[in-house]
């Protein structure tokens, strides 16, 4: 297992460690519904350091980007954060990255911690215009601060105003008296607050002055099954979920961050474009009753399985089951009722549009 520069900070908190893609990483430390309510009513701190980096610079940089990645790069400035989708040649999501624009030929690209070693073969293999591309992964610790509270608590660790930093962009600056960090207004939670890109061999402290900052402001730490919850209740995807290598993004329900029609299209885009009305969509269900749906439990449809359920909890914040599920397209409209199979048992999921829960 590897471990992140705050791993010795977890394991002194007596947070309950778990392997996540090849790592050690804290799943709780008081217990996973108290720790996502907090996030929600307060703060909460996250380690994602496991999470890799992909640098592109030079003058290639952006057409690179623009070939390998689904949405409109070139609309991009220096300083703006942007969601993106990594497409195979079939359409299917190798994985879905935020893309971080430092300068016109500089550009760092966040992927997801199962498939750090998977996306730099990728894009190396694939990059057809020539860009300087290296693996950083190791070279950078990240933290997450999500939470009504935690603009204001980053705000007491940089030297500008926090609050002025729009929503997806960052600042190229010094984060808690470490000179070199991505301070960017983006998050997984759905609340509002940062995620810190902090060079790896000067972090350790960082965790220690976040908590220390946040003590006034309710900050607790968080560990990844909280993540999981809070990411649910918002009907953000998780890749090998609601994402995969055969699945579309636009069956996934990422159609806003697909460009369709952005002159000399993308790897992936004319499949995409092929298999637009093809096979079942992600949608969200409220689970009637006490019954949990989990995932790979099928969904059915007057005895027939029409579907398979991603990801499911019961939400702290909702207090309801919910979930969701890949089903077929004829039955992804707002009311639907169809039946889970919970280990035998039968549960009624109602489909519904837009998150399960909206921050106020």
């Amino acid at each position: 297992m590897r471990r992140t520069p705050f791993h010795g900070r977890h394991v002194a908190a007596g947070a309950r460690m778990v392997p996540f893609a090849g790592f050690e990483m804290p799943i709780q430390y008081a217990g996973i519904r108290e720790e996502h309510l907090a996030t929600r009513a307060r703060a909460g701190l996250f380690d994602v350091s496991h999470m890799g980096e992909i640098r592109f610079r030079g003058p290639k940089a952006e057409a690179s980007l623009t070939w390998l990645l689904s949405n409109a790069i070139r609309r991009m400035e220096p300083g703006q954060a942007q969601y993106n989708a990594l497409c195979n040649e079939r359409g299917g999501v190798v994985d879905d990255v935020f893309v971080y624009k430092l300068a016109d030929d500089d550009f760092i690209v966040c992927v997801n911690a199962a498939n750090r070693e998977k996306d730099f073969a990728w894009v190396t293999e694939h990059d057809r215009e020539g860009a300087d591309i290296v693996d950083e992964g190791d070279d950078w610790a990240q933290i997450a601060i999500q939470g009504p509270e935690a603009v204001e608590i980053v705000d007491l660790l940089v030297d500008f105003d926090a609050r002025a930093v729009p929503r997806h962009h960052f600042r190229h600056a010094s984060f808690a008296d470490v000179d070199g960090c991505l301070i960017a207004r983006t998050g997984y939670t759905g609340e509002d607050g940062f995620e810190v890109f902090v060079p790896a061999g000067d972090a350790p402290p960082v965790w220690d002055r976040v908590l220390d900052a946040g003590v006034n402001h309710g900050l607790v730490p968080v560990g990844l099954g909280a993540r999981d919850t809070l990411r649910l209740e918002v009907r953000n995807a998780l890749y090998g979920h609601e994402l995969n290598d055969d699945t579309t993004p636009l069956q996934s329900g990422l159609g806003w961050i697909v460009k369709l029609a952005k002159p000399g299209g993308f790897l992936g885009s004319d499949a995409i474009a092929a298999r637009k009305d093809e096979g079942r969509v992600v949608v969200g269900m409220v689970v009637e009753g006490k019954r949990i749906a989990r995932e790979g439990m099928d969904v059915l449809s007057e005895g027939r399985v029409v579907g398979r359920v991603t990801s499911g909890t019961l939400g702290p914040s909702v207090d309801r089951a919910i979930c969701l599920a890949f089903v077929d397209r004829e039955l992804a409209s707002a009311g639907t009722r169809l039946t889970i199979d919970v280990r035998g048992k039968e549960a009624v999921g109602v489909v519904v549009d837009g998150p399960f829960y909206k921050r106020s």
